[in-house]
């Protein structure tokens, strides 16, 4: 059996938004340490040379206007800060970047992309991307929400138009709406996104008439494992099926988490292990098990580091 990958690379590190905020390095530190300690490490293909997503590869998702307004920050923070201004240029309220992160971005990116090639080339089984900054809430014309460009969706672009798929899967189960996700992919119907998030909640999205090819669940609150677990086996699940993906990339935020207050839904480990494993099932069906997984969320660290090892596991069948 082909292996799972485990994309990481040191400038992930690099990107930070300053002291105290939630999607911080240490979430890096606290996963590494955890794959480290349960051996889960010593299972996986560790592939750290990883490419930069080039400009080409980006404005399969985003545009090029786009990327021009990040570098003008970029370049004008640099100066900036040259001259003993401030380290970090804000994007939004909870946004920030300083002269590392579109660096970090672009290397996100490129592990999407690298992860891609690897398991379409069978190289590898399946991947998880440990990336940082994540990626779903970026739009195509809009950093947001943490996030800069939008891993999955220029993953999911990659593998239709570099490699010719014809059908690609994306399941987000973030306690937050991918908005960024469904703004670039809404009605590409090589893609079906399916996602399950907390609302009313940040971004405040995905329930006004969402594209043919969009599946919601939005929950409310303090909604438990069980109920999210029925809710997919019911709702997901046979659209899963019946679009018959010929690959599958997952947004793994572990912010739903009962321990994590970013949010206010009650997941465990075991349910993401459940998760996990509806979703390997759909792969192994109909997509040689071709899965790519890529950090989103998840901010309380133990909690985060325990998720991404119970992931990882189901992955990797250990």
């Amino acid at each position: 059996m082909a292996s799972t990958g485990y994309f990481i690379h040191r400038d992930f590190w690099q990107h930070e938004m300053g002291g105290g905020h939630p999607e911080c390095p240490a979430r890096l530190d606290a996963i590494e340490d955890r794959l480290l300690l349960t051996g889960v490490a010593d299972a996986l293909a560790r592939r750290e040379d990883i490419p930069l997503a080039t400009l080409a590869q980006i404005t399969r998702a985003h545009s090029a206007t786009h990327l021009e307004t990040l570098e003008a920050l970029h370049q004008r923070l640099v100066a900036d800060e040259s001259a003993g201004g401030p380290t970090h240029a804000q994007v939004d309220p909870d946004t920030a970047l300083n002269r590392r992160t579109l660096l970090a971005a672009r290397r996100a990116a490129g592990a999407a992309i690298a992860a891609t090639d690897a398991v379409l080339a069978g190289e590898l089984g399946n991947a998880f991307c440990a990336v940082r900054p994540p990626g779903h809430h970026a739009c195509r014309e809009q950093a947001m929400g943490f996030c800069f460009l939008n891993n999955v969706a220029i993953a999911a672009r990659h593998a239709l138009d570099a490699h010719g798929l014809s059908r690609v899967a994306i399941v987000d189960f973030d306690v937050h709406h991918g908005n960024g996700t469904e703004d670039i992919l809404a009605g590409d119907e090589r893609v079906l996104m399916v996602g399950i998030f907390q609302h009313p909640f940040y971004p405040f999205s995905g329930t006004e008439q969402p594209a043919s090819n969009m599946l919601n669940l939005p929950v409310p609150a303090y909604t438990k494992g069980m109920d999210v677990r029925e809710m997919i086996d019911c709702i997901w699940m046979p659209r899963l099926e019946a679009f018959r993906p010929q690959m599958v990339f997952i947004s793994a935020g572990f912010d739903a988490h009962r321990e994590d207050e970013m949010g206010q839904l009650g997941l465990t480990e075991n349910d993401f292990v459940w998760i996990t494993d509806r979703v390997m099932d759909v792969a192994r069906r109909h997509a040689n098990g071709r899965v790519v997984s890529m950090l989103e969320g998840g901010y309380a660290l133990d909690a985060l580091a325990r998720s991404v090892e119970a992931h990882v596991r189901v992955m990797a069948e250990l």
